[in-house]
Formats: C-alpha cells, sequence, structure tokens
C-alpha cells in the first residue's frame, strides 16, 4: 500500500525498505531532475487539517525535518500530499497524536516530485517543496517504536500552522505581514498601465484604521474574488509601505488570499484560485466575530439594484445575465443584459448590424422588451470582449442617464459604464455557487416570457431619430471637407442641377443646388456640437458636466505627494478644506524665468478640486490643468476629462491617439520669451491628440423635383462650436438663423430658397454602397439674421 506504518524492533524495522531506493540530502534536491529511486527521511514537525480542494480531492500538508541535519541553515521541507495518500497519511498521524502507548519516529517518502517556488522563502525552509500521490507512484513509510519514554519527554504534537495575524493599527513600513480586514471599497480587477491585472481594495477592521491595497497580478484569477463591500479577506505574505503619512499594502513574493462572504449565517466557504491553502477553525471564529463587527460599523451594500428600480442620474450595481454583445467602436462594446425584471422607462437600444450582434437571435427577440442595452467605454472594453454569453455578471456603478431622440418630446434611459474605475466602476464575472447567481437564476426561470413577449414593443431608435449617434456619422465623414452655408465661396462655373437627376446619378460628383430646407437635425441645435478628431477621424459626444465631476471626484481620494511641490518651473501652494469630509487641494503656478505671472497670464494645475473650484479658477487664470500625484511626476487625469480648461472652453484629448506625456514637458513652453498658452501647443507637448469642437446637421432639402439628405460638417455658423454649449447668446443666434431658413409652422411653398454646393459620395455598407451627399464651400450670410 502506498502508506505503510511499520514497527522498529530492536533498531530495525519489521519491514525493511525496497533495495533500490536511496537516500536523498535535502541540499542536493533540483528540479527537473530524476528522484525516481530516491527517498527523504526526517521527523514530522508539523501538520495541517486535512482538506478538500475545489475539484474535492483530498489534500493534506506535512513538514519534515531532516534529522541528521539539524545545524544546517535549511533543514525542512514542505511535502504536499493528495488523493488517498492524503486521507491515509492525515489518518495515521492524527490518529498517533492522541494515543500515549507509541510516538513517530522516522517518515520516508519516496517517489515524489520537486517543485521550486516562485519566490525565496523567509521561513528557513527549502526553497522547493514536494508533491507526493498514489498516481504518481509515491510512497510513504511511517515508523514507530513502543514508548518507553517518561510523560515529560512526550514528543511535539503535530498541530496547525499558527498564522500569526496584525491588526490594521499595528501596521509598519516594510514589513511583510498577515491580516483579516473587511472590505470597506474596491475596484475589481482592470488591466493596469503595463500588463498585469490590478486590484484597488481598502480594508477595515476593528481598530478603526483604514488600509487600502495595491493588488497586481499577471493572473487575474489570483488576485481576490472579491464581490460586494462587506466581504471579508485575508492576506497572507502582503507588503506595508509608508506613503504620504498613510500605510499602504502591496503584493509581494508569496502573496495569497481568501475572500469570504461578509453576510452574518452565511456559509464561512473560502473563495481562492490557490490550490492549496490552509483554515483552521480558529480562524472560521475571526471571519464571524468580523461580520458581527462590520454589520453595525460600515454601511455594508445589499442586494444589487434591479432593472425595476433604476432612475435618471442614478448609479447603482446591477446582477444580470449577459443575453447578447457586440463591438460598437474602438474605445466602446455593447453588452445586452437581463434581471429578469422591467425598466419603467423607456430604453435606449444601441444601433449595431445584425451580424456584428452575438448571442442567441431566437432568445435575444423572445427577451427584446426585458433586455437592456449598455455601452461600456474605454479600459473595460477588453474585458467585456471576452464575456462568454450566458455568463451571470455584476457590473459596479453604472450610470442612468435620462436623454431624448432628435425631434421626440419621448424621454429614454441610457445605461452607461464609463471609462476608468472611479468609485469602483467595473465588470465582475459571478461563479454558478454564488448565493446571489443562485437566487438570479432561480427567478429567471420563474419569469413569464409569454407576457414579456406581449408587452408594448420598446422602439430601436434608427439614424434618422437619433443622429446624434457617433458611430454612424463617422462613415460620413471619410469624404468630409469644410463646409458652411447660404453664400456660394467657390465653384461659380457650376450650373444649377436638379435634385432628382442627383439622386439618379453615381457617385462622386459635385453639383450646385436651389432647394428649400424642409427638416433638420437634430432639432435641439446644441446636440450639433461633437468632438472630432482629425488624425483617425472619428466623432464622439462632449462628456456632460456630470462625467467631469465624477472623475474629479474619484481624483481627489489621491493625495497630493509633497515630493513633487516647489520645482524650478512651478511654485505650489496646498490647504485641506474644512467641509466634513476633508480634501487635501495643490495648485502649481507655472512660473516664467523662475518669477510669477500675473494671472491673467499663467497657466496652473490643480489637484483635488472640485467642478465648481476649477470654474472659479478658469475665471482668473488663463488656463487650468486638472492633473493628480504620481510617484515621480504630475500626470494628467483619464482622458474622459479634458485635459484643459481654458475661459469657457474645455479641451479634450482623443484616447485612441493621444499618447500622455508627463507634465514636466510643460517647462518647455514655460521656457518661451512669451508664452502663449495655446491649447494646440500644450496639447503637442504633452501628447495629446487636440479633438476640435465641430457642428454635424442633417439637412433634407427639396426642390420640384426630387428630395434628398445632405450632411453639414463643421464651420456651418460662422459661430465657434466650442463655445456654442456655454454661450446662450450664440446658442440664440444659431436659432434665429435655422429659424430663418426653415420657418417654423410654414407650409413647404413658404419656404425660402437656398443656395449651395452639394457632393455626393459612396460609404461602402456590409452589402453594397451606399451614396451620401455633403453640403461644401458655401458659408452663412451675416444678413441673414
Amino acid at each position: 500500500m502506498p502508506v505503510q506504518l511499520l514497527k522498529i524492533i530492536e533498531g530495525q524495522s519489521e519491514i525493511p525498505l525496497p533495495s533500490h531506493l536511496q537516500k536523498e540530502n535535502l541540499k542536493h534536491l533540483q528540479e527537473g531532475c530524476d528522484h525516481t529511486n530516491k527517498y527523504i527521511q526526517g521527523v514530522v514537525t508539523l501538520s495541517y487539517p486535512l482538506t478538500k480542494l475545489g475539484d474535492g480531492t483530498d489534500f493534506f500538508k506535512i513538514v519534515v525535518q531532516d534529522s541528521d541535519n539539524l545545524g544546517s541553515q535549511i533543514n525542512s521541507i514542505n511535502v504536499l500530499i493528495y488523493g488517498k495518500m492524503a486521507e491515509d497519511c492525515a489518518k495515521i498521524l492524527h490518529q498517533g497524536v492522541k494515543k500515549t502507548t507509541k510516538t513517530y519516529e522516522t517518515f520516508i517518502v519516496a517517489g515524489f516530485k520537486v517543485i521550486k517556488l516562485p519566490a525565496a522563502r523567509e521561513d528557513g525552509r527549502h526553497n522547493c517543496h514536494l508533491e507526493v500521490s498514489e498516481e504518481a507512484g509515491s510512497a510513504i513509510y511511517i515508523y514507530t517504536k513502543p514508548r518507553t519514554t517518561a510523560a515529560s519527554e512526550t514528543a511535539s504534537v503535530s498541530v496547525a500552522p499558527k498564522y500569526v495575524y496584525t491588526p490594521l493599527n499595528h501596521l509598519k513600513d516594510g514589513t511583510v505581514v498577515n491580516l483579516y480586514g473587511v472590505v470597506k471599497f474596491f475596484k475589481p480587477p482592470y488591466i493596469s498601465k503595463g500588463t498585469d491585472y490590478c486590484s484597488i481594495v481598502t480594508l477595515v477592521d476593528p481598530s478603526n484604521v483604514k488600509l487600502t491595497c495595491s493588488l497586481f497580478s499577471g493572473n487575474l484569477d489570483s488576485l481576490p474574488k472579491i464581490y460586494k463591500v462587506g466581504d471579508i479577506v485575508r492576506f497572507h505574505r502582503i507588503k506595508i509601505r509608508e506613503y504620504n503619512g498613510q500605510m499602504q499594502g502591496i503584493t509581494s513574493g508569496g502573496f495569497a488570499s481568501l475572500t469570504f462572504d461578509g453576510t452574518i449565517g452565511a456559509p464561512v466557504v473560502p473563495r481562492t484560485s490557490s490550490r492549496v491553502y490552509t483554515f483552521i477553525d480558529e480562524e472560521q471564529k475571526t471571519v464571524e466575530e468580523l461580520r458581527i463587527w462590520a454589520a453595525s460599523n460600515i454601511s455594508i451594500s445589499g442586494s444589487a439594484t434591479k432593472l425595476s428600480d433604476v432612475q435618471p442620474m442614478l448609479f447603482f450595481d446591477l446582477t444580470c445575465q449577459l443575453l447578447g454583445k457586440a463591438k460598437v467602436d474602438g474605445s466602446s462594446f455593447l453588452l445586452k443584459v437581463w434581471d429578469g425584471t422591467k425598466c419603467p422607462y423607456r430604453t435606449w437600444k444601441v444601433p449595431v448590424e445584425a451580424k456584428d450582434l452575438e448571442g442567441e437571435k431566437v432568445l435575444l427577440h423572445q427577451l427584446r422588451n426585458l433586455a437592456v442595452d449598455i455601452l461600456v467605454y474605454d479600459n473595460h472594453v477588453q474585458l467585456a470582449e471576452s464575456l462568454k454569453i450566458g455568463s451571470f455578471l455584476r457590473i459596479y456603478s453604472i450610470h442612468v442617464k435620462q436623454a431624448s431622440a432628435d425631434n421626440e418630446d419621448v424621454s429614454h434611459m441610457e445605461f452607461h459604464l464609463h471609462g476608468g474605475t472611479c468609485y469602483g466602476r467595473g465588470i465582475g464575472l459571478l461563479p454558478e455557487s454564488n448565493p446571489d447567481v443562485k437566487e438570479l437564476k432561480e427567478f429567471l426561470e420563474s419569469v413569464n416570457l409569454t407576457d414579456s413577449q406581449n408587452m408594448e414593443s420598446m422602439c430601436s431608435m434608427d439614424i434618422d431619430s437619433t443622429f446624434g449617434n457617433v458611430t454612424d456619422l463617422e462613415l460620413h465623414l471619410q469624404r468630409c471637407q469644410q463646409l458652411s452655408v447660404t453664400v456660394l465661396t467657390d465653384h461659380q462655373d457650376l450650373s444649377t442641377t436638379e435634385l432628382k437627376t442627383i439622386t439618379n446619378s453615381a457617385a462622386p460628383q459635385q453639383y450646385r443646388i436651389r432647394a428649400k430646407l424642409r427638416t433638420y437635425k437634430p432639432q435641439k441645435l446644441h446636440q450639433s456640437v461633437k468632438l472630432h478628431c482629425s488624425k483617425c477621424n472619428s466623432l464622439q459626444e462632449v462628456p456632460d458636466r456630470d462625467d467631469f465631476d465624477f472623475i474629479l471626484h474619484g481624483s481627489a481620494g489621491t493625495a497630493p505627494n509633497p515630493e513633487l511641490h516647489n520645482t524650478s518651473w512651478y511654485e505650489s501652494v496646498t490647504w485641506t478644506t474644512q467641509e466634513q469630509k476633508q480634501r487635501e487641494i495643490a495648485i502649481h503656478f507655472v512660473k516664467h524665468d523662475e518669477m510669477l505671472q500675473h494671472p491673467e497670464d499663467t497657466l496652473i494645475m490643480i489637484e483635488g478640486g472640485t467642478l465648481k473650484e476649477i470654474w472659479k479658477l478658469t475665471k482668473k487664470f488663463k488656463c487650468v490643468i486638472p492633473v493628480r500625484s504620481t510617484e515621480d511626476d504630475l500626470e494628467l487625469l483619464d482622458l474622459s476629462a479634458p485635459f484643459l480648461l481654458k475661459g469657457n472652453v474645455k479641451y479634450y484629448g482623443c484616447k485612441q491617439c493621444s499618447t500622455p506625456k508627463p507634465m514636466k514637458n510643460l517647462s518647455s513652453i514655460a521656457a518661451e520669451q512669451q508664452p502663449s498658452w495655446e491649447p494646440t501647443e500644450i496639447a503637442q507637448v504633452l501628447g495629446i491628440q487636440l479633438l476640435q469642437y465641430v457642428f454635424i446637421m442633417k439637412f433634407t432639402l427639396v426642390d420640384e423635383t426630387a428630395s434628398l439628405n445632405a450632411y453639414l460638417f463643421d464651420h456651418f455658423f460662422q459661430i465657434p462650436a466650442s463655445e456654442i454649449l456655454t454661450n446662450n447668446f450664440l446658442q440664440e443666434k444659431m436659432q434665429m438663423t435655422m429659424n430663418t431658413l426653415c420657418p417654423p409652422g410654414r407650409k413647404l411653398g413658404e419656404l425660402p430658397w437656398l443656395e449651395c454646393f452639394i457632393k455626393s459620395y459612396n460609404v461602402r455598407g456590409a452589402m453594397e454602397n451606399q451614396v451620401y451627399y455633403q453640403i461644401f464651400d458655401t458659408t452663412i450670410a451675416e444678413d441673414v439674421v
């Protein structure tokens, strides 16, 4: 049998070892060498409880000490035993401990596999461990002899290891510790700036001290499996460092974690991807005590919000099942999900080609009235693309926005998972063993799909009803050039062509037309302003005030790094706000010739400011750049936020084409004889591809023969598009112009005639080319209004 208990009689074994086995010294063990006919001999100094791995395999761990080399620096090794051998060995050793008639003198293991550990050990044991199983042909021999020693000479009892756990208020800089904590805040794992995954976790414990941990790993599964605030974690071998007067935790060699549901009364079952771990009864008591403490000392989130409970401007977590997914563009991705309940509002349907939508078509059609479209952006796209249809998700910090389609009074709800990780934004994949998933599956199975199909159909918005959709607009930009309206600026040699002739002609061609403006979109003119990248030719919506505000709130959680203050090219001032949740704010005034300039000539960088505070600063200083501290330099916020504010204008960068550089690059502009602080120059030295504000509109033009849709792009009103969103006077002027070109309430015969140039061009679709029309080389006359 693989595990044999043998007696030693008069110094000799009752059954000798097989003759082919040779004793091996611990110091000669190496991974990759053949140890088939070798054995290790010693005494068991420590044994752990028998446990089961995730796949149900029995597992038993012991520490064997080489009794012949007690003076050696490395004289013990971990032995990991699997399967039936684990059960048999644990039974023999633990029974022997309880009996007083005998003690175990010698432990021999043969046919083992040597595995080198990824990091050096700090406990004096060998930097390899032995793996033993019946399937590998291993054998274990345990020798006993009759007990003759006095009771005072009783051999030490094998017990489970006693890890020391450090309270959060006893942490010291530079130490590697084990600890328990309750999750007060966390960010689901996301791809860091390198290739590793990163997760941020803030822990608390009864010592009333908080610890924020930055956890990195190239393997997503090795990070803690945290699903909600209130979960309890156990971290082994986490390194503590002090930064800005606060202790932080970071992963170190040998880092390992267990996660437990923080709900009182829930089973104490650890979540881990580790094949080997220990968890003793005393630790179960620790988990249960932390649950009780957390229930009355921190705000533990309850169940996630249901779709039936959502309200406008809400940020919420959603537990749901994935029904479909599709790529929208380079920086956004569509997830179609459901939770069995119906959103009480009309919901946005993201327009995608049917061939691009992955998912079971029949089920998607059945659930079309219960499913919602969630658009995820930027750093969440890679994870979203990897999700499997049918998987269960918890999506954190979804933003519900109320909007309306152009020329429609009925509003709809949009669901967005914005880029970045502020407020714990992210996507978590839940296993089917998760209690919330089990509850959701039972509920989904009870949903009556017949009732769902009989509900009033929710209309998808096509391009005509939501021309503000950026993705479709990008197709029309492939042949775009600068244009305006009403006054012809070139091509006077062209004669007027009827619209019917144009629609029946092949593209591309240029025409001069005389027509009437029957309708235009968007009707809400401020929605015509978009952001355009001249490099990749992409379009995007102008981020709203809330997006910027939330990014600023997120960055305010990082305290300014005093080591970055008062450099050769800027002077810094810091202070702490007096509000209930105190914030530390730092403003860095860029100098010229080592001197501070007048405010109207000065660029400043601000850390920790709110949107209201930043707008106040823009009224006094020439330019304001929101930044945050790193260990080495100041850096820009997420490019979802403006990288620069000047007057009333916010300047944005293209995420796809920008390669942000450190803020110290601004020192080259500060050194110029007369720094202009122009946005284009600032963008260039910071590696930002500047996005331009443009007007995008669709005109429906008619004459006596036909009608066609023509698109306007960029300089249309002779009004800066960048200022239209913040200037009421310009908005009124824009509306008056459109009322002149297309008077509301007038019949077609009463509309004025317009002269303009249009060009036709082809855009390749999924099946065939489509012809589009673009207004060009036409401007608004100054006397229109």
